[in-house]
């Protein structure tokens, strides 16, 4: 199962932790080596995100495909469903809507390099001009905290599928 991990200080993400948006980061090593497209691939098309993606679309009206999420994957796109990407590399990837970003990384840990670390991680920019969040961000909390491990791990258990 992932587990919280410190966002790590030069990524994409650790410009916002810098700057004081909320943030936080989840790890979990497999093995073999995975490419930031294997990971975005199967990040966005498990059947967890099935689920929100569907919301997202019956809800707010961004529709989105298996297809759109491989383009993503590949680079051969620039947003995916209602996020736009903001900065991309070859290891990590910074999506945007709203006051909302998601970011996806892979690195190979010195410790073992046989393996590939995944991490994902969220900020969210607060609107209040004191930095602070509202009621409703901190009742969900606990249920982000919950669901963004169950992505990273569903995400980990279809590149497994897919390198078998």
């Amino acid at each position: 199962m992932p587990i919280p991990s410190p966002v790590p200080e030069h990524s994409y993400l650790g410009a916002y932790q810098s700057s004081g948006a909320f943030t936080d980061c989840y790890t979990l090593t497999v093995q073999g080596t995975i490419t930031l497209s294997e990971l975005v691939e199967a990040f966005y098309t498990t059947p967890l995100f099935k689920v929100e993606r569907w919301l997202l679309a019956k809800a707010l009206g961004f529709p989105s495909t298996d297809d759109q999420a491989r383009q993503l994957a590949r680079n051969e796109a620039g947003h995916f469903s209602a996020w736009e990407v903001e900065q991309r590399s070859d290891s990590e990837i910074l999506l945007r809507v709203g006051q909302t970003r998601s970011w996806l990384s892979v690195a190979s840990p010195t410790t073992a390099p046989a393996s590939t670390m995944l991490y994902f991680g969220s900020a969210v920019v607060p609107k209040r001009a004191d930095g602070k969040f509202g009621l409703a961000f901190h009742a969900l909390g606990g249920f982000h905290r919950l669901y963004s491990k169950l992505l990273l791990a569903s995400a980990s258990k279809r590149i497994a599928k897919v390198k078998r």
